[in-house]
């Protein structure tokens, strides 16, 4: 099979709305030609492609995408998922779900993968919107029971110094391969990750407190000192790679 014309016909289907047509044609491939033919087209994919099959997840079923899709391929398509403006989040965690727990990945591999990217931390942060106040607690005392609200949050600081706190609960008592999961392997594994996360849901959440919307809030300045990412965004020095065209499939 021709692999550029593969690459041009899915784009194209991509372009025009079928999605399931574009995965059909990858999955051709792969039943075709192997796997490993199949990661070859993916890694000359945008990541505006990728990312468009790679949304729409279905539990029902496994997706080759999916299955093959790299831990720098699928951060950088996380990254710019938000263009979608999908406020409910549902298919960013439905995919983060099913790739960063598939059967064999390393879902570090994957995390560190994102935050090393601009935008990682923000991506991950709306993952984790509508669980802010479980977050919040999670961070206080390692645990998910939402705590009654004082307006009390730990510092930067804070946060800092309980990084390498003994997990009062273990991994394998929130082993549910979903958000819980996600934020206790973000706090005990990569803790400046989960910091930096943490320090822009708080963000956003204040901007939704103020009314503002999301573009707004992301600029909202920081008043009381513990939510200031200052220099710690791992992904500065990593830029996502964009196309001039990013915006065509979104």
């Amino acid at each position: 099979m021709n692999h550029l014309a593969l690459i041009e016909k899915t784009q194209l289907l991509i372009a025009a709305g079928d999605i399931v047509g574009a995965e059909g044609a990858l999955v051709e491939l792969a039943d075709a030609e192997g796997d490993a033919a199949l990661m070859v087209v993916l890694a000359q994919l945008p990541p505006k492609d990728i990312l468009a099959v790679i949304r729409e997840y279905d539990n029902s079923k496994e997706s080759v995408v999916n299955l093959l899709v790299t831990p720098e391929q699928f951060a950088r398509a996380v990254v710019i998922e938000k263009q979608y403006k999908d406020l409910t989040r549902t298919h960013l965690r439905g995919m983060v779900n099913s790739i960063i727990f598939r059967e064999d990945a390393d879902p570090l591999e994957f995390l560190n993968a994102i935050g090393d990217l601009e935008g990682g931390s923000e991506a991950l942060a709306d993952y984790f919107t509508e669980k802010w106040d479980r977050i919040e607690a999670f961070a206080f005392h390692g645990s998910f029971d939402a705590m009654k609200d004082t307006g009390e949050l730990l510092s930067k600081a804070e946060l800092q110094a309980r990084a390498y706190e003994k997990p009062t609960l273990e991994q394998d008592e929130i082993a549910d391969h979903d958000w819980m999961e996600l934020a206790w392997l973000l706090r005990y594994e990569i803790p400046d990750l989960f910091i930096e996360m943490l320090t822009v849901l708080r963000a956003k959440a204040r901007a939704h407190d103020a009314g503002l919307d999301e573009e707004e809030g992301d600029d909202t300045e920081e008043d009381d000192g513990k939510v200031e990412t200052g220099d710690t965004d791992r992904g500065k020095a990593t830029p996502v790679a964009r196309d001039s065209d990013e915006e065509s499939a979104i």
